[in-house]
């Protein structure tokens, strides 16, 4: 655990602020797509069925939502608690386009605003996304998570 910042309880560490940015990224393959999905209870031909997903718009395996957002979170969770304590508080997200089981992709967050929690910490306002190679953005989140 961090010390607290200029001696302040609940204060966050200095390089946190409005416009901090974190990515790291992710690459998928069929296995571990087919494999989350089947632990989420996901049993979507999309992400295990190969000739099913083929034959389908996409062409191919996607992964599913879940898998996607999960990644999401999960960044948020594992970068956040290296400066503290950190707990989600909501999160929105939009499918804009398919993450395919075979592609590897950046997952982004950046603080769009700082609000102070009235016992201790801040609220973060986030905002994220899941972008390809390609450029394209395939995931879009909001998220709001609390930081002390």
């Amino acid at each position: 655990m961090q010390s607290e910042p200029d001696g302040v309880p609940g204060a966050l560490p200095r390089d946190i602020g409005v416009g901090y940015r974190f990515a790291r990224m992710h690459r998928f393959d069929p296995w571990q797509v087919s494999t989350f999905a089947h632990s989420a209870g996901d049993d979507n031909p999309l992400h295990h069925d190969v000739e099913v997903a083929a034959g389908s718009r996409f062409g191919r395996l996607i992964a599913s939502g879940t898998h996607t957002s999960a990644l999401l979170m999960g960044l948020v969770a594992s970068h956040l608690s290296k400066s503290g304590h950190v707990v989600g508080v909501s999160f929105n997200l939009e499918f804009l386009k398919p993450v395919f089981a075979d592609e590897q992709v950046t997952l982004a967050w950046e603080v769009e605003n700082l609000e102070p929690h009235p016992r201790k910490g801040s609220f973060l306002d986030l905002a994220g996304a899941v972008t390809g190679t390609d450029g394209t953005t395939r995931v879009r989140s909001r998220g709001r998570v609390l930081l002390w």
